[in-house]
């Protein structure tokens, strides 16, 4: 009976070694199965060596060349290598190492420290290649790579750089900056360290410029040496460069711009109305955009984003202005569709002593609508948009009214005004603003607001606000005559899938042309017509409670058969037919002719300051 006890204790404790022993094999198994110990053994074995992958080249829509690669280096350090190397004798010369690459031993152990820092750096282990310094030139990279040998643990990585021709057009063409932890855990693609688009083209674009980076595996030994390559590369992927990208941009048109509002504050946007795309689109202050790639980019963006003078606004799509007079065509496209004026529909004025709206000059009484564009008359355009407002009369609580805005409304927005144009690639945009009921009631109350209370929006004064985007492309839909195609960069895309139709009438919109054309023949912007060119267009004086008036045009040329319309705002210049027709008018010149011919006239405006704090970085 004992006998068989035993027996039976010795099988049950056998089980239970089995047991064991089959546990410890399971869980030896799942190990070795489980992504977390293959990485960890993979990690101690291969060492994963990107090839970065050369952005695509950028092109004006003639073929010269904007944006290029250069050469770069980063200097990597393998922690683990730098200490075995100390274990075996050979320390690291840390003084020598720093006065080669420009920092104090104290900069360098506060870099070492960052590394270390798995906060500050996610990616760290002391098995793989961490950035030490980045974008070294290729100077620079020659005098280090001399030496390199003499530093156990540093190794260098080759990668690209952006570069430009032209120190032009840097809000258009974007920067370059190293990617966040919301990008990386948005993408996969990117690693910490990897650069892509930040801003401009080279954000819309990031996906079609990067590329794709490839890899080399290079084998480790037991203590973390690399011993060579992987299979001898037979696993390794080359890097596939990316897509070139030809832009809507004329560079020569784009320097001329730039170079205009060189001493002002503004911007410029110029558009082919039959495609949509955008030929300039100019901002001021601005900066060369060599100044913001590689570690010249720590030293001039804190600059850039200290100023007062906000030169990374994007004006040209991020400004927002009241329109001012050249809101007075759309107006009379509204009054026109609505039947509230025709052609031969004249209004009196008083000049100055017109109310509730004065004129700012005598001329001719009454008004008919050629005039009123030509001379630009406020009250004609306020008794136009009175009667609008007013042609079905109030009705109970003013619903009448309040409809009556509400079409006027719907008309103004067609035109792309109001929010942003959100089919396009343009990476930065404002929106502009027409008011809503909703809004006036909350100002005024349900009953107490008429087209007395928003009088102002009848002569492009009052809550109404554009970009110069926004505007140039209304000017566009004038020279169309009722349509426009979304202002965009890309010259590969067509976008004629993107074509809006305003609300108006095509039949009403060769009037305001007329108009327009008298403008630029016997108005306001009568002192710098084009020779042999027909130009239309409106000049805008905008009240600005920040200092002088805005000066404003918009238009395009030639009469028939646009090429370009253009939207140009100066601030706080004064009158628009002073800054903003004449620097319209040698843009224009410049698109059409291929030179400028004016070479007076382009030299005052060129070296005219405004404001003597803005300039270019």
């Amino acid at each position: 009976m004992l006998r068989d006890q035993y027996k039976n204790r010795s099988i049950a404790v056998r089980g239970v070694l089995a047991l064991i022993v089959l546990v410890f094999i399971v869980r030896l198994l799942t190990l070795q199965l489980s992504g977390d110990y293959k990485d960890i053994a993979e990690g101690n074995a291969f060492y994963r060596k990107t090839l970065y992958a050369p952005r695509g080249l950028i092109y004006d829509r003639n073929g010269k060349l904007l944006v290029y690669n250069q050469p770069t280096y980063d200097l990597m350090v393998t922690v683990k290598e730098m200490r075995d190397a100390a274990r075996e004798g050979n320390p690291l010369d840390t003084a020598e190492l720093c006065a080669l690459v420009g920092m104090t031993v104290e900069q360098f152990e506060e870099r070492m420290e960052e590394i270390k820092n798995l906060r500050k750096n996610p990616g760290y282990s002391q098995l793989t290649p961490q950035r030490f310094m980045t974008q070294l030139s290729p100077v620079e990279y020659a005098v280090l790579q001399e030496q390199l040998r003499k530093f156990p643990g540093f190794s260098v990585q080759s990668r690209t750089l952006r570069n430009y021709n032209y120190p032009y057009a840097a809000h258009v063409m974007g920067a370059i900056g190293e990617v966040s932890q919301r990008m990386i855990d948005r993408d996969p693609y990117y690693r910490q360290g990897d650069y892509a688009g930040v801003s401009g083209i080279e954000r819309s674009y990031e996906r079609e410029l990067r590329g794709e980076n490839g890899v080399e595996i290079l084998l480790r030994d037991a203590r973390g040496r690399i011993k060579g390559r992987y299979k001898d590369g037979a696993e390794d992927r080359m890097p596939v460069a990316g897509k070139n990208l030809i832009t809507t941009i004329d560079i020569d048109l784009q320097m001329l711009a730039e170079d205009l509002l060189q001493g002002k504050t503004g911007s410029i946007v110029a558009i082919e109305p039959e495609t949509g795309e955008i030929l300039a689109m100019a901002s001021s202050p601005a900066w060369n955009p060599s100044h913001m790639v590689g570690r010249l980019r720590s030293k001039y963006y804190p600059i850039l984003l200290n100023d007062d003078t906000k030169p990374l606004l994007n004006r040209a799509t991020q400004g927002t202005y009241s329109p001012g007079s050249t809101f007075k065509t759309l107006q009379a496209l509204v009054c026109l569709q609505e039947g509230a004026i025709t052609t031969e529909t004249r209004y009196p004025c008083n000049g100055p002593g017109s109310v509730p709206i004065k004129c700012t000059h005598h001329h001719g009484s009454p008004v008919s609508l050629g005039n009123a564009i030509e001379q630009s008359c406020n009250p004609y355009f306020w008794q136009a948009y009175r009667d609008l407002l007013e042609m079905n009369g109030y009705g109970e609580g003013n619903e009448n009214f309040k409809a009556q805005y509400e079409v006027w409304r719907e008309h103004i927005l067609s035109f792309g005004l109001g929010p942003k144009f959100e089919d396009t690639d343009i990476a930065e945009q404002s929106d502009g603003g027409v008011p809503t009921i909703k809004t006036y009631n909350k100002w005024y109350g349900e009953r107490g607001w008429r087209a007395l209370t928003i009088r102002s929006n009848a002569i492009g004064q009052g809550e109404v606000v554009v970009t110069p985007l926004q505007l140039a492309n209304a000017a566009a839909v004038i020279a169309n005559g009722g349509y426009y195609i979304t202002p965009h960069l890309n010259r590969n895309d067509s976008m004629k899938a993107h074509r809006h139709e305003t609300t108006i009438d095509a039949r009403h919109f060769e009037a305001v042309r007329e108009g327009m054309w008298r403008v630029c023949e016997y108005g306001t912007g009568r002192f710098y017509k084009i020779p042999d060119v027909e130009m239309c267009g409106k000049t805008g004086t905008t009240d600005n409670s920040q200092g002088k008036p805005h000066s404003i045009f918009f238009g395009f040329a030639p009469k028939d058969e646009p090429r370009i319309a253009i939207a140009v705002v100066i601030e706080n210049a004064g009158f628009g037919s002073v800054w903003a027709s004449p620097i319209a008018s040698l843009c224009i010149e410049q698109y059409l002719k291929g030179h400028v011919e004016r070479k007076a006239l382009e030299e005052r405006m060129k070296t005219s300051v405004i404001d003597p704090y803005v300039k270019k970085f």
